[in-house]
């Protein structure tokens, strides 16, 4: 199977399509967030560093995402929202280059973004497991008003899932992906989806991942 780049604006279903095929085909997903909070969990200046809210230099990232693909060998990985950066796209086919991995598929979900908008205002989160659900899609709503299906513990709306935040962090990924996505474009390995009906989304995603395989 190949490896996955997943690139998608707030709330298009990356995090759910990431499970989905980690479930279904034995992907490990990697965040550079969740790398960034492990490592600054025995790092001292890393964790001063991100609790100041400066950005942190790509090298360090990078560093932590070898050691990552390393670890995991032949598995097939989903880079969830990495790379968020035209430069950091050519810091990452430098890395893989060097490392003899393949590049694999880009898949971008093109959701417009009144829809996203609408499932900010509607979504809840677990804060336990992150499992999410909705509100206002009955087949995505919890078993039990406001309590997870999974852990069990109650349910809540993120800070940043408000409509003015909202419309911010869009414009701030259309700012910074456009050109991201221009890029993989340019290559021929970006695969677009614009359903918004997450069935159909993994129905093309493991069409996609069989016919590649």
């Amino acid at each position: 199977m190949q490896n996955i780049i997943l690139l998608a604006p707030p709330a298009a279903g990356k995090g759910t399509l990431a499970n989905y095929l980690c479930e279904k085909f034995g992907y490990v997903s990697i965040s550079t967030g969740d790398l960034l909070r492990e490592e600054a969990k025995k790092n001292k200046e890393l964790e001063k560093l991100m609790h100041s809210g400066k950005l942190i230099d790509d090298n360090i990232v990078f560093e932590l995402l070898k050691a990552k693909l390393n670890k995991l060998g032949n598995t097939p990985y989903i880079l969830d929202g990495f790379p968020r950066t035209e430069s950091q796209a050519v810091m990452y086919g430098e890395l893989i280059q060097n490392m003899s991995k393949k590049l694999g598929v880009v898949i971008y979900l093109d959701v417009d973004k009144n829809e996203l908008k609408t499932r900010v205002t509607t979504r809840l989160i677990c804060p336990n497991c992150k499992a999410t659900y909705s509100i206002r899609e009955k087949r995505l709503a919890p078993k039990k008003d406001f309590v997870c299906d999974k852990c069990e513990s109650k349910l809540i709306q993120r800070e940043d899932d408000k409509e003015e935040i909202f419309d911010k962090r869009y414009e701030e990924y259309l700012t910074s992906t456009s050109p991201l996505i221009d890029y993989y474009d340019s290559k021929g390995v970006l695969v677009k989806i614009s359903d918004t009906d997450m069935s159909l989304v993994f129905e093309k995603v493991s069409s996609l991942v069989n016919n590649n395989d």
